[in-house]
């Protein structure tokens, strides 16, 4: 059993599947038939639905409907305890970035699992820290 947080800029490419704008969608995709086969265990942080919406009413407003639907039947476990919120909080102090990406590595650290992104930015900034890995770099047989 793999076990994996995915922020919003990998979940997206479970919706936004035109290659020539996303990258690696065939890699985000393979985890999302993980997930539905059970080889894949996720755990999320609270603000990943609205995240995801978010960029998705930016980027294709027609699939919101549906990506709201897709989320809730998945039914992934929400974290919220007051522990991820903290050690969040002292990772966007130190690494001086956005608490809602911070929110996604605490919890990866906190339950050993790993935080996949695509977000290079804070990949660059984080990535001593553990328990995070680029999208373009996973690899699900490992």
């Amino acid at each position: 059993m793999i076990n994996l947080v995915v922020d919003a800029s990998v979940a997206v490419k479970w919706f936004v599947r035109d290659t020539q704008e996303e990258k690696d969608v065939t890699t985000a995709v393979d985890i999302l038939k993980g997930i539905g086969k059970n080889s894949i265990e996720l755990i999320q942080p609270p603000h990943w639905t609205a995240e995801v919406i978010a960029v998705l009413a930016r980027l294709q407003p027609d699939l919101t409907d549906d990506a709201i639907d897709l989320l809730d039947a998945m039914e992934i476990p929400i974290r919220a305890e007051s522990s991820v919120y903290k050690l969040a909080s002292r990772l966007a102090i130190e690494l001086n970035h956005h608490l809602f990406d911070t929110l996604y590595h605490a919890l990866a650290l906190q339950d050993n699992a790993t935080l996949l992104t695509a977000d290079h930015r804070y990949f660059r900034k984080s990535a001593n820290h553990g328990s995070i890995c680029m999208l373009a770099d996973f690899d699900l047989d490992t």
